[in-house]
């Protein structure tokens, strides 16, 4: 019957919403509380399974694995750019964890304890990404983007390292912020939640059911999206933390996601369709951030040269003036 139909149903969302509320924990980055099943040991373990078999995947592609002898020159100058920019932030993220803890912020950090590790894959697939437990690879398709900007990859791009290093500090603010365990939390708890109003449904018209079942899967969609997008959001923020604690220049990250929005011709879906914010909404982040990170910089580091702001100015002209 309805009535029973729809008593189930809100029974079930009553259930969820328990099961939402009592695993939630604060995120010392942003003071939310969030949704979250999934354990700090748990999520480590299953990135170090995951990182193993993709460098077996990889295999002749990670270059100077291990620091094997049979690393050439060059492959061995990428490698260890790669690790000593990864070891200024992995200092800079236990400091940073331990200014937190010393602030009175309650959770429990992790940068001490995550098995840091820092490889580089040859590929043209301009990425990068650090799973959790601080497992960390860079493909050697992004240096040119972080480097020269001369559309080959050489080692003039690791000449300055401060745009590798806005990459890097983004993909450790994933992993200190357990954002993948956030998101695989609430794609299970979407799951759950639609599996339960689908029982309740019972002896609904098949067609309404199915319609019912397609709204619900498409709003599930959407607000995942949006989480991955905050998530985002928060990751370039811890990584600037992390950048100006480890004396890169924070300056060069809104050229760096300017460069990232012409990748394939700059064609993107609108932001709402998509997990990742629009790259000139980043880069409009970070100069909104700028000044209070250049602050930090100078007090931590000395004195930056040049007006931010002008230098942002040029930044967008060239960028205009690039051939597509």
């Amino acid at each position: 019957m309805p009535g029973g139909r729809f008593g189930i149903i809100i029974l079930a969302l009553i259930a969820l919403g328990i099961y939402y509320f009592s695993n939630q924990e604060v995120n010392p980055y942003s003071g939310k509380s969030e949704f979250n099943t999934i354990s700090i040991d748990q999520a480590s373990k299953l990135g170090a399974q995951s990182y193993v078999q993709m460098l077996q995947q990889e295999g002749r592609n990670v270059i100077c694995s291990g620091g094997a002898s049979s690393c050439d020159l060059a492959g061995r100058q990428v490698y260890d750019t790669v690790n000593e920019i990864g070891e200024r932030l992995r200092v800079a993220a236990i400091e940073m964890e331990e200014d937190y803890l010393a602030a009175g912020y309650t959770f429990q950090p992790v940068a001490r304890e995550f098995d840091w590790t820092f490889n580089v894959i040859q590929s043209d697939q301009p990425n990068a990404f650090c799973l959790p437990g601080g497992y960390v690879a860079v493909y050697t398709g992004i240096l040119d983007i972080t480097g020269n900007y001369d559309q080959r990859v050489t080692l003039e791009d690791i000449a300055d390292v401060d745009k590798l290093a806005v990459v890097m500090g983004h993909e450790i603010g994933h992993a200190l912020a357990h954002h993948g365990a956030k998101r695989m939390s609430n794609a299970q708890l979407a799951q759950i939640g639609t599996v339960a109003v689908g029982l309740g449904l019972g002896d609904m018209d098949p067609g309404q059911a199915q319609m019912v079942q397609r709204a619900m899967g498409m709003a599930a969609q959407g607000g995942l999206m949006a989480f991955s997008r905050e998530h985002e959001t928060e990751a370039d923020k811890i990584g600037l933390e992390l950048l100006v604690r480890a004396c890169y220049d924070p300056r060069e990250a809104p050229e760096l996601w300017m460069r990232m929005g012409q990748i394939g011709g700059g064609q993107r879906p609108p932001e709402w369709m998509s997990t990742h914010p629009a790259s000139e909404t980043r880069a409009e982040n970070f100069r909104q951030w700028m000044p209070s990170a250049i602050q930090m910089y100078e007090q931590r580091c000395g004195q930056l040269g040049g007006s931010f702001f002008a230098r942002a100015h040029l930044i967008d002209l060239c960028l205009w003036l690039r051939p597509a």
